[in-house]
C-alpha cells in the first residue's frame, strides 16, 4: 500500500504462534500472497533456504528463476569475524541457485567491534569481502551486495544508541563500496525512541537522509522501527514512508531540460508580475512540488478548524484507512494452489520444533 516502499523485506512479523519449524513457509507465503513486491527468503537453515527457493520457482517458474535473480537473502556475519554454520549453509544454497546475497556483518560498535569509526569500517569491509569472495567461489557471478549495520551502544547502559558516529560510519562505507564498484545495503529510519515523538523523527529523519546521500542501493528497516529495532509503530511506518517519498523526490535531482527553464513564462509574465496563472505554471502546478500526505502546512486558523490534529493522530488515521482500503494483488489460482500444496507437504515432513 506504500508506493515509496519497493521491497517487502524478510521477517516482517515473527509468527511466534506458529510451530518454529514451519513458520518460514507461512512468512514466504504472506510475501507472495499479500504483496507483489520483491521479498527475501529464509536464512535460518539451509533447508529453509531451499524451501524459499522452491516457493520462488513455483511463483516465477523454474526457467525464470534459473536464469534470473528473483530472490534475495540476508546473510549476517556473526561479528567479530565469524560466519557460522547456519549462515554459511544458507549462503551456499542461494549462491548455487544464482540468487541474491546481501552480506551484512552484525557489527555494533563497542560490542561486536571496537568503539572507533575507523576500526568499524575496516572490520565491516573485511567481513563483507570475505563472504562475498566465498559466494563467488561457490558460484561465480552470484549477485551480491556489501552491507553495513551502522549502530552503536550507549556505553553507560548497553542499550542501542544513535548519533553522529553511526552516520559517519555509514557515509564512509558508501565511499568504500563505490571504490569496489559493488552495490551495498545500509541505513534505515532508525530511532531509539519508544513512541512517535520529536526524538523519534529527529533520529530517523537524519539517519535516512544520510542513507540517501551516502548512495545506498538497498535499505532495510526503512519504515516503522522504534526502540533501536526492538519494536515498531504503524504510525511511524506511514510517517517514515511519507518521508521516503520526500527523499526519493530529492534523489530524482534537477531537470535541466530547455523547457524547465521557463523562458516562455518570462515572456508571458514580463517584469514585476506574478507567475501564478501563466501557462508554464498551469501545466505543472499539480506535481511541481512534493506534497506530504501527512504534514499540515495550513495556517494556524485552518489547522484549528480541522481539529488541531498532530502528526501522530493523522498517521493513525492514515494507516487505518490503508488497511480498510487494502486489496490483495492478483495471484494465479493455479500458482496459489501449488504453493499451498507444497507448504502442506513440507509441514508434514518437517518437525514442528527442531532443535
Amino acid at each position: 500500500m506504500s508506493d515509496s516502499i519497493h521491497h517487502s523485506g524478510g521477517v516482517v512479523c515473527e509468527p511466534v504462534d506458529l510451530p518454529a519449524g514451519h513458520c518460514h513457509l507461512d512468512m514466504n507465503y504472506c510475501h507472495i500472497k499479500y504483496s507483489d513486491k520483491a521479498f527475501m527468503g529464509a536464512v535460518t537453515s539451509a533447508e529453509r533456504a531451499e524451501d524459499s527457493i522452491e516457493m520462488a520457482r513455483i511463483l516465477f517458474g523454474r526457467e525464470t528463476i534459473g536464469n534470473n535473480c528473483c530472490l534475495t537473502s540476508l546473510i549476517n556475519v556473526n561479528s567479530p569475524l565469524v560466519l557460522d554454520g547456519t549462515m554459511s549453509g544458507a549462503l551456499k544454497v542461494y549462491a548455487r541457485a544464482g540468487q541474491g546475497v546481501v552480506v551484512s556483518p552484525f557489527l555494533i560498535a563497542g560490542a561486536m567491534g571496537p568503539v572507533s569509526i575507523a576500526s568499524n569500517l575496516a572490520q565491516t569491509l573485511a567481513e563483507s569481502m570475505a563472504v562475498i569472495a566465498l559466494a563467488q567461489l561457490i558460484n561465480p557471478g552470484t549477485p551480491v551486495l556489501l552491507a553495513l549495520l551502522s549502530t552503536a551502544i550507549n556505553m553507560r547502559t548497553g542499550a542501542p544508541a544513535r548519533g553522529p558516529e553511526p552516520t559517519l560510519t555509514l557515509l564512509g562505507f558508501g565511499q568504500l563500496a563505490r571504490r569496489l564498484g559493488v552495490p551495498w545495503r545500509g541505513g534505515g529510519s532508525h530511532s531509539t525512541s519508544k513512541i512517535l515523538d520529536a526524538q523519534c523523527m529527529q533520529e530517523a529523519s537524519s539517519f535516512i537522509m544520510a542513507t540517501a546521500l551516502a548512495g545506498t542501493n538497498f535499505v532495510i528497516h526503512s519504515a516503522g522501527s522504534l526502540e533501536g529495532g526492538l519494536s515498531m509503530s504503524y504510525e511511524k511506518f506511514v510517517t517514515d514512508a511519507d518521508n521516503l517519498a520526500n527523499i526519493q523526490r530529492l534523489l530524482a535531482g534537477i531537470d535541466l531540460s530547455e523547457d524547465e527553464f521557463g523562458l516562455d513564462a518570462y515572456h508571458e509574465v514580463g517584469p514585476g508580475n506574478h507567475f501564478l496563472g501563466c501557462a508554464h505554471t498551469m501545466a505543472r502546478y499539480k506535481d511541481a512540488f512534493f506534497e506530504s500526505a501527512l504534514n499540515d502546512s495550513n495556517s494556524f486558523e485552518q489547522w484549528s478548524e480541522h481539529g488541531s490534529t498532530d502528526l501522530a493522530q493523522r498517521a493513525n488515521t492514515c494507516w487505518k484507512k490503508m488497511l480498510a482500503d487494502y486489496q490483495p494483488p492478483p495471484l494465479d489460482p493455479a500458482v496459489d494452489e501449488e504453493l499451498l500444496s507444497f507448504m502442506a507437504r513440507r509441514k508434514q515432513e518437517l518437525p514442528e520444533n527442531p532443535l
